[in-house]
């Protein structure tokens, strides 16, 4: 069965509650303006913006390849993204870029990796834990790792 692999982001991230990614309006503040910009009497089109990209899934996935040969899990991972920056986001190439943990969201860290010098995918603290991690606020869902800070 040659199923094609699933993308390794989420167009919106679903699972939040009255969250708004800010789509639409990029003409808005230039269609009605008495002053014509460079770009309207030229005929340029305006940028396309990628909004409400969620990379969780390409963190996990990153995190599962922990121990395997970066080249073919950088492969794997720039196939089924649509830009190969997310992933040197969570993942430092030499080992003094590495840090312990990398923040995601506004309440999501996950673990920092790192690629030594055999070419292999490591986890840059490997005994850090959620129960480790302290909020910075009691107003939102902190998680390492997709566990809450604080538990296991």
């Amino acid at each position: 069965m040659n199923k094609e692999k699933s993308k390794l982001f989420r167009k919106v991230n679903t699972k939040t509650y009255n969250v708004h990614h800010n789509f639409g309006g990029d003409f808005k503040r230039t269609r009605n303006s008495k002053k014509e910009t460079l770009e309207q009497t030229k005929g340029k089109m305006f940028g396309r913006k990628e909004r409400g990209l969620d990379y969780t899934p390409l963190y996990r996935f990153l995190l599962s390849k922990v121990g395997s040969d970066w080249d073919t899990v950088f492969s794997e991972a720039k196939s089924r993204l649509n830009s190969s920056d997310a992933i040197f986001g969570m993942v430092a190439l030499r080992e003094d870029e590495k840090e312990d943990f990398v923040r995601t969201g506004e309440s999501s860290y996950f673990s920092g990796l790192y690629v030594d010098k055999s070419g292999i995918l490591q986890i840059s603290n490997p005994n850090l834990k959620a129960k480790d991690m302290n909020t910075f606020c009691n107003c939102c869902t902190h998680t390492f790792n997709g566990k809450l800070f604080g538990t296991e």
